[in-house]
Parts: C-alpha cells; structure tokens; sequence
C-alpha cells in the first residue's frame, strides 16, 4: 500500500496493456523485452520527455503538473475513473478522518420504508451499515457477522454463500468491487482504515490478491446480478448506489430493484411477505472496522 509503490505500478499496468498497433506506431516485429509499449515509446505519444516520464513510473509524481498527468492519461487511453485516480495517487494524500459510519435517524427510516427494495448503507471501508429485512432476506445473514467482517468485500471473499447465490456471475462482482475499492483508497487516500482493510483482505483471499494486483479501478455504477436464491430461485435484480455526499464517512446507498411485472418481482415480494424475511434490523452506531 505505499504510495509510490502504487503509481508506480498502476502506470505499468496500464502501459503493458497498450500494444505498438495500438496506438498508431510501427511494430517491427522481434521479440519486445516489455509488455505492451516501452517507457520511451510512452512519453513520446504524450508529448512529454522521457525523463519526465520516467520519474512519473517511479512514483514521484508530486512535482509533474496537472497538464502532464491528462497527456500521460490520454496516452495510456485512460478512461474517466483512471484519469481521475491517477491524478490522486500522484499527489500527497492529504489528511482524512477516519469517522465512525452511522445511519442517521432519517436515513433508517427510509430503509425501513423500501417494502419491496432490498437496500443497503455502505461506509467508505465496504462496510455494511444499515439494511432492511428485505436486503437480508435476499443476501443471508450477514448482521450475525461480526462487524469487522460485516462488509461487502468480506461477503464477497470470505463468505461461501454469497459466491453460491451469485454462480457464474461472482467473478464480474468480485472484481468491480475491487474496483470500486481501488476507487475508494484514491478517494480517501488519508484513511488508514481503509488501507488496513485492503490490507487485511490481501492476506485473507488468494483471489481478492489476484484481482487487486490487475489494478482494475472503476466506480459502482448500476449493474445486474442474476441470483441462485435458496427459497425463490432464480432472482434478477438491477443495483444502484446512490452517493451521500452529507455523509462523508458512507460511501452510498445501495439499492436493488426487480423488473416490474417480472418474475423477480413475484419473488422480491413474496420474501418481503410477513414472516419471510424475519425482523428488520438496523443498528444506529456499528462497532467500527
């Protein structure tokens, strides 16, 4: 998790994806020593001197201006995420407060309110902080988790059901939530918090250390998941997160959302039936992680 560290090697990973045909230039065939473009062939298509480059790889960016980091960004062909976490990771991270995630009193009662919406609160560390029943009759138990591994990472990686009711589609969730955790530590790059539990995870999971060494970065956007669930079956459900800007130490709301009329939607209702999903419980103030 050293900052340097980090630049460095996202820059690399970015440029070994980039062949020469890529990007308009000649490959005279041979074998190439690099993977994808060379540091040199790099800093020419971004109009920048190699030197410049170079200490840019090396992870000293605190000096390289605003103007070289968007043509080094273009050259790698960067989308928006990247740009945005690559200008983050080259500068100093600036102090972040860890802050306790709680659910404001508001806030609860609108999950409370989501009858037919599974929905979660998620603090910047993935933690899960507040849910309806319905959210845990769809995803399992996890308020029975300890709060340290009460987290979307942790379901994700750790917990064997949440791989079973996700099947073949587990693979594309797992890696946009390392993604989206990549996000996050260019965000809130002062909090220690969330670098030990990068960390934590490293050590825990073989294939959270996969992933995370592919450097995907990629904000949550909405997407699908179809569940295997043990009660209803087959379950398509659409996610959104929804940002809390006013909650600094939550990263956002997370709802999920049947087609109407569908099949889904026969399911979501009949698990948010009396007596389906159990009691709705919603903790103010979680333990912190």
């Amino acid at each position: 998790m050293n900052d340097r560290t980090e630049l460095s090697e996202f820059l690399k990973s970015r440029r070994a994806r980039l062949r020469p045909q890529d990007v308009g230039l000649r490959d005279y065939g041979g074998t190439r020593r690099v993977a994808g473009l060379r540091r040199e062939e790099l800093a020419r298509l971004a109009g920048v001197s190699i030197a410049h480059y170079t200490r840019l790889e090396q992870g000293r960016g605190d000096s390289v201006s605003d103007e070289i980091l968007d043509a080094v960004g273009a050259a790698l062909r960067l989308d928006s995420d990247e740009l945005t976490y690559l200008h983050r990771i080259a500068r100093p991270p600036l102090a972040c407060a860890a802050g306790d995630a709680a659910v404001p009193e508001s806030l609860r009662h609108l999950l409370e309110s989501f009858v037919m919406t599974p929905a979660l609160v998620v603090g910047r560390h993935t933690q899960i902080v507040g849910w309806n029943q319905l959210a845990v009759a769809v995803f399992g138990d996890f308020p029975a988790l300890p709060a340290r591994r009460r987290t979307l990472s942790h379901l994700l990686f750790t917990e064997p059901h949440l791989r079973e009711l996700l099947g073949a589609g587990w693979e594309r969730a797992a890696r946009e939530q390392v993604g989206h955790l990549r996000v996050l530590l260019g965000r809130y790059r002062g909090d220690s918090g969330l670098a030990a539990h990068v960390g934590h995870l490293l050590e825990l999971s073989a294939d959270f250390a996969r992933m995370w060494a592919e450097h995907p970065v990629a904000r949550l956007r909405s997407r699908t998941y179809v569940l295997h669930h043990p009660v209803v079956g087959e379950l398509t459900l659409h996610g959104e997160l929804i940002a809390l800007p006013d909650e600094p130490a939550c990263c956002g709301l997370d709802l999920f959302a049947a087609e109407p009329g569908s099949a889904s939607e026969r399911a979501l209702r009949k698990l948010a039936s009396p007596g389906a999903a159990g009691s709705a419980v919603v903790p103010a103030r979680p333990s912190p992680l």
